[in-house]
């Protein structure tokens, strides 16, 4: 698949997730980082194309899901700031932001740890973010010396499998930390025609077996 075709792809099935959202009645508000100024944990998380400011359909349960897995320990969240734009050229952006935050967050608070994530676009802004190259656009990357303190990665559609390639095949730092998801059918990642599929990984459990994925990371220290 050519890139322009690839970018055309991951647009239409935009389009298609903000009609299915906007008929099901679902519309996100944004959100904010979580008050705590040095939690254990803070999971860092990028948004869909077309969503709303915040953490998103996928980002939001994936939050709830981590506290509710981690009784004891402090969790916060960072929306990544960036423009999730149809045209996909804001993922190299959205990297720099994610990226700014944990090298902010991690000089403030020398204790917490991260997971960091993303869904659909979402899921470039997270590639880039790790060091990985894609077509989506660059930006600034985690510092090596930063590397430990991320204990997990969770995508939901990336659409780096469309070039044949994982985090986890991608990242030899990262690979082992990552839990991706990709559904049957899913155009955005997995070269399918069903846009249906890009748009239930809230639903279908994923998220579910995400949260706890980063929450046994977290447990192994």
């Amino acid at each position: 698949m050519s890139h322009r075709a690839s970018r055309r792809r991951l647009t239409l099935v935009s389009f298609a997730g903000v009609g299915v959202l906007g008929a099901a009645g679902i519309y996100l508000l944004p959100s904010t980082a979580s008050a705590a100024p040095c939690p254990d944990v803070e999971v860092v998380f990028a948004r869909g194309t077309g969503e709303a400011p915040g953490l998103g359909i996928t980002g939001t349960p994936l939050v709830s899901g981590i506290k509710s897995a981690l009784p004891g320990t402090t969790v916060s969240s960072y929306a990544v700031d960036y423009a999730a734009n149809f045209s996909q050229t804001s993922a190299g952006p959205g990297a720099t932001d994610m990226t700014n935050r944990v090298t902010s967050m991690a000089a403030d608070c020398a204790n917490t740890s991260f997971v960091l994530g993303g869904y659909s676009q979402g899921g470039s802004v997270t590639d880039i973010a790790l060091g990985i190259r894609t077509q989506l656009g660059s930006g600034r990357a985690i510092p090596a010396g930063l590397a430990d303190r991320v204990k997990a990665v969770v995508v939901f559609g990336n659409p780096l499998r469309l070039s044949g390639r994982t985090i986890s095949s991608a990242s030899a730092v990262f690979g082992p930390k990552a839990k991706e998801f990709c559904n049957v059918g899913d155009p955005v990642c997995g070269n399918g025609s069903n846009g249906a599929a890009h748009l239930t990984y809230h639903l279908n459990g994923s998220v579910g077996q995400g949260a706890r994925f980063a929450a046994e990371r977290i447990g192994q220290g």
